[in-house]
């Protein structure tokens, strides 16, 4: 995921101006590319405050503060943030709105907020060109799948929504954008990490057999398929100055 998405979100955290002495929480961080390339942005006269429920993947010696938290759960950190950032985590919430709500809170007046979520409703098939039996079980596999999160409550539109829901919250200047990868090997090996996470999911549900998954996985494995994935929507905007 960071192979793929991080050069796209840097483009936006510069396009924000992201600089020397900001302070940025980075939410739901998971790994430190993130938190580490804004930290080296914003040198040492500025913060960056990376934070999620699990930091095991985060090394020690880091460049920047950590903290276990919970977004939506646990209390906002600060309140003078130049920057908050989040990846991926706002749809899995139970109540995405009263979240970016609470992290608008933690900007200060004129602070940015830059929003990413995939969307799987603009973009259900996995294989664009259906050229032969490989990339039709492909994608009955990814309906599948999709299938799975929806039933979960996950809203496969939620992405096209970002726009929206920050004017609605209030920011100004609010933009939006995407990105779509036709084809990459960090699509294929994202490909195999899902599959494997959904695996029994999808055979419990009726929906696949363990040898449709063996042969789609060694299909992705063999480089001969082209993959894509849904498309990432970055939504970003300012909180109003105080007058």
């Amino acid at each position: 995921m960071s192979e793929l998405f991080d050069p796209w979100t840097f483009s936006h955290l510069e396009r924000v101006g992201l600089s020397e002495g900001w302070r940025c929480w980075e939410v739901g961080a998971g790994c430190p590319s993130v938190p580490r390339w804004m930290a080296e942005r914003v040198g040492i006269g500025g913060l960056v405050l990376a934070t999620d429920i699990d930091l095991v993947w985060m090394p020690p010696g880091v460049p920047f503060r950590m903290l276990r938290h919970e977004v939506g759960v646990d209390p906002i950190p600060r309140q003078d943030f130049d920057l908050v950032h989040v990846r991926l985590v706002l749809v899995h919430l139970p109540e995405p709105e009263r979240v970016i709500a609470d992290l608008i809170a933690a900007l200060r007046p004129g602070g940015w907020l830059l929003v990413e979520e995939a969307d799987p409703g603009l973009q259900p098939l996995v294989c664009l060109d259906e050229v032969g039996p490989a990339e039709v079980l492909a994608n009955r596999l990814k309906r599948c799948f999709r299938d799975l999160m929806a039933a979960r409550g996950v809203d496969l539109a939620f992405g096209r929504k970002l726009p929206g829901l920050l004017r609605s919250a209030g920011l100004t200047n609010v933009e939006a954008d995407a990105f779509f990868p036709i084809s990459s090997p960090a699509c294929a090996l994202l490909e195999v990490a899902t599959t494997e996470q959904v695996r029994a999911r999808l055979i419990e549900a009726g929906m696949a057999t363990d040898e449709e998954i063996d042969n789609h996985l060694t299909n992705v494995k063999s480089g001969r398929i082209d993959l894509t994935i849904s498309p990432l929507i970055s939504a970003w905007g300012m909180k109003p100055a105080q007058t």
